[in-house]
């Protein structure tokens, strides 16, 4: 049987003898136990510590025990209620379990039989909240979606298989962090589930999490979780990254994007293991491990200012590179065929067999999105293609051309090599940023924010030889690139 959590204990009742008496048993037994005396005294134990269980006298001064229980219940409809009295008259006991009372007791009682109700109590708690973490679990991911979530690892080159090494080496230490750096659509996410799924927290809650996608507001009720009336629209108690991902793995993907404000936070979370939730005081242990990725370079991010260098320290206990796909061409073929017979299968397109010139021309393209790309190249490919075979010119390589070599310390500016890519696809597309977004294997947001960032703007020299047959007028909006093409005539018929 799995061990069972800690619960706190409350009792109210007037007589300072008996609480003081059951206060110091409940201490030895290893409960975590409060004393009350007046129902003030216990409303602000109630409102400051996380209280699982209370043992309320029936007859208490100027109230009854039983309107206590009927209020309790409504402010904390989670919390279990024993009552006691040395009035044991069959109505009063009907009244409490009515009113939700877990059970009764009449004074005088032995200690034995209190810890028997306490653990009978316990034992329910603890199905309860199993009950409740699996209910959280599946509001997030259904077990049928889990099952379908893509963790194979597919390459042959000596460097993906490095790769592979070092992810088994981090599943086999489940408590370490671990920082995937790599381009857009090189496979972080999978790597990062092929290290939770080998690891001794594969039976618990791995959770994605787009670091850029959580607008400020919600920041920390994402992650912390927020009590009911917290805010306006806290409907209900919710439990934030952290505590679902108990005993689990959360994975921040492109953690560089995180707002500064909320570094912090997730610094002190990820040193203590302790989290409080949104308009809440009690303190919340919770056990995660931290897997996070990046296609920044995040050492320049540190020295600029915008990642915090004990963040980083903290995340980078243990470091995967996934080098992108054109720098591991032998990779290309065993990806292709599977996605190819993946693909297949789900359209209904059986017995497709791949031309080995694809291999070879698609060995020779660049791939500016990865893994991503030759994916929805694959897709694309077998949707348009009406024969029995897909042969090279199923797979059209727009603008192919070699990738650039740059000599000297160039070679290795990550933000020059980003700016050009980055416009690269932008022509090769068109201009369209959802397009262009869908190349790069990253969202369109996430595209106008770089183009910000790098104060991207397109001009006419770059656009002129995409029309070469063709004039066109364009609008230009500043500083967002935004072009509406207002008409388009045949070449021959442009003047000027």
């Amino acid at each position: 049987m799995a061990k069972q959590e800690k619960i706190g204990i409350l009792i109210l009742d007037d007589e300072k003898q008996f609480t003081e008496e059951l206060y110091e048993f409940l201490q030895k037994s290893g409960f975590e136990s409060f004393e009350s005396n007046t129902y003030e005294e216990a409303r602000h134990v109630l409102n400051h510590h996380n209280i699982d269980l209370l043992i309320l006298d029936v007859r208490l001064p100027g109230i009854s025990g039983l309107d206590i229980l009927k209020e309790i219940k409504v402010e904390h409809p989670n919390l279990e209620v024993v009552v006691i009295s040395a009035h044991g008259d069959m109505d009063t006991v009907i009244k409490a379990m009515r009113l939700g009372a877990f059970d009764y007791l009449r004074k005088p009682f032995r200690h034995i039989d209190i810890q028997i109700v306490i653990e009978r109590t316990q034992k329910f708690l603890f199905l309860q909240r199993k009950l409740k973490r699996v209910e959280e679990r599946n509001s997030l991911i259904s077990k049928t979606l889990e099952e379908k979530i893509d963790r194979h690892f597919i390459g042959i080159s000596r460097k993906i298989r490095e790769v592979f090494e070092a992810a088994m080496t981090a599943s086999q230490y489940p408590d370490v962090n671990v920082l995937i750096t790599g381009e857009s659509g090189t496979g972080k996410e999978n790597i990062a589930r092929i290290i939770h799924y080998s690891s001794p927290r594969k039976d618990y809650m791995f959770c994605a999490v787009n670091s850029s996608a959580i607008t400020d507001s919600l920041l920390e009720s994402e992650f912390f979780g927020h009590k009911k009336g917290s805010f306006t629209g806290a409907v209900a108690d919710k439990m934030g990254f952290f505590e679902v991902c108990n005993q689990g793995t959360l994975f921040l993907d492109e953690i560089a994007d995180m707002p500064l404000n909320l570094q912090a936070k997730i610094l002190r979370a990820a040193e203590e293991k302790v989290i409080t939730r949104v308009g809440d005081t009690a303190p919340v242990n919770t056990d995660f491990r931290i897997i996070s990725s990046t296609n920044h370079d995040i050492e320049k991010d540190v020295a600029g200012g915008k990642f915090r260098l004990d963040l980083l320290h903290r995340l980078n206990t243990l470091q995967i590179h996934i080098p992108p796909l054109r720098e591991r061409p032998e990779d290309i073929k065993p990806l292709l065929v599977h996605f190819t017979g993946t693909f297949a299968q789900k359209l209904n397109r059986p017995n497709l067999v791949i031309e080995e010139d694809v291999f070879t021309a698609l060995e020779h393209y660049p791939f500016p999105g990865n893994i991503r790309e030759l994916k929805n190249m694959a897709e694309r490919a077998i949707i348009l293609s009406k024969n029995k075979s897909l042969g090279v010119h199923d797979f059209p390589l727009k603008n192919q051309e070699p990738a650039q070599s740059f000599p000297g310390t160039d070679h290795a500016n990550l933000k020059f090599h980003e700016i050009d890519l980055i416009r690269k696809v932008l022509v090769a597309n068109k201009f369209n940023q959802k397009a262009a977004a869908e190349a790069l294997g990253i969202t369109r947001d996430a595209l106008i924010r770089k183009m910000k960032k790098y104060n991207l703007k397109i001009g006419k020299s770059e656009i002129r030889p995409l029309f070469s047959h063709t004039c066109a007028v364009f609008s230009l909006y500043s500083p967002i690139l935004s072009i509406t093409i207002i008409s388009i005539r045949p070449f021959r018929q442009c003047t000027g």
